[in-house]
């Protein structure tokens, strides 16, 4: 039976950034955690998956490691067990067309690149490629702003010396431009996975800017989490929010708010970027015996 993604199991997108996988871990881990939920086997079996998905992508490099090996694995068409990369030497023929774009058909003896003798008017085979390897890298908001120099470390692979492929961990600096947006994605030619008979891939290299605490991004926009009680959910009030500029103020709550209703403030963001203000109902842990009361004569209202 396939693991869970751990992407899936932690409730986030796969280009979230390291903070945002931490706030979503403890966010689960609370949530079904064997002391909130006393004999309840299936919130402790939930508690252990979470704790494993964590372990998979919960810091940079365990995250760096299984995203590499997923890659692989899509390569191969699932063909990899166990998430390693095997010896690639054997029935290197049967995957090598998964594994490159272009090129290697029929025998891998012959020449792929040998045009036929008689016609000499058919357009040259398209010279075969290595597959594009695609990377993240995370930035704190003023690397964002200032730029500058960053290294990224990734797998590719590469021809040994017995001539079959086999991954090599390879790290590589790249400059980025003060300002870089979120989502910009780099494109390094040549340096994505070799080809045994063509030319090496490329690799694709996505900024990811880690939000903050409380803000998440959904695609390129920037989303801020409000924290609002019920009752100024549905009767109206103010709620006190702090931009991500450092920026404190009131925020004003319409009557009937319901919980992911959003309100766009324009240039509120980084960078100068939109901000989608999203309304969450507060939690409350431990409720006392007057807030108990209270929410008993609510339910005698149909509340």
């Amino acid at each position: 039976m396939a693991e869970p993604d751990p992407y899936r199991v932690l409730g986030v997108s796969k280009d979230a950034s390291e903070a945002e996988i931490k706030r979503a871990f403890r966010k689960k881990a609370r949530q079904f955690h064997p002391d909130r939920n006393p004999g309840d086997a299936g919130a402790e079996a939930k508690f252990k998956q979470v704790q494993a998905a964590h372990e998979k992508i919960g810091s940079a490099e365990a995250r760096r490691e299984f995203d590499q090996q997923q890659q692989m694995a899509n390569m191969f068409g699932g063909g990899m067990r166990g998430g390693g990369f095997g010896n690639m030497s054997g029935g290197f023929e049967d995957v090598i067309g998964q594994m490159f774009s272009g090129g290697m058909r029929g025998n891998m003896g012959s020449n792929p690149f040998a045009g036929g003798r008689g016609n000499t008017n058919q357009p040259k085979p398209r010279r075969a490629k290595g597959s594009d390897i695609r990377v993240s890298i995370d930035l704190t908001v003023d690397e964002a702003e200032q730029g500058g120099s960053f290294s990224f470390t990734f797998k590719r692979l590469k021809p040994n010396s017995m001539g079959t492929m086999e991954p090599k961990t390879v790290t590589m600096k790249t400059s980025l431009k003060p300002g870089v947006k979120h989502g910009t994605v780099k494109r390094m030619k040549g340096q994505g996975h070799d080809h045994p008979e063509g030319d090496p891939g490329d690799v694709l290299l996505t900024v990811r800017i880690d939000a903050g605490e409380g803000r998440y991004w959904d695609g390129d926009t920037l989303v801020q989490e409000v924290y609002t009680e019920f009752s100024t959910l549905m009767l109206g009030g103010k709620v006190k929010i702090t931009l991500p500029s450092g920026k404190e103020g009131m925020l004003s709550v319409s009557p009937n708010t319901r919980v992911g209703d959003r309100r766009r403030m324009s240039g509120a963001g980084i960078q100068g970027g939109d901000l989608d203000l999203e309304f969450v109902m507060l939690e409350v842990e431990d409720l006392t015996n007057e807030q108990k009361m209270a929410l008993e004569e609510l339910r005698k209202t149909g509340l």
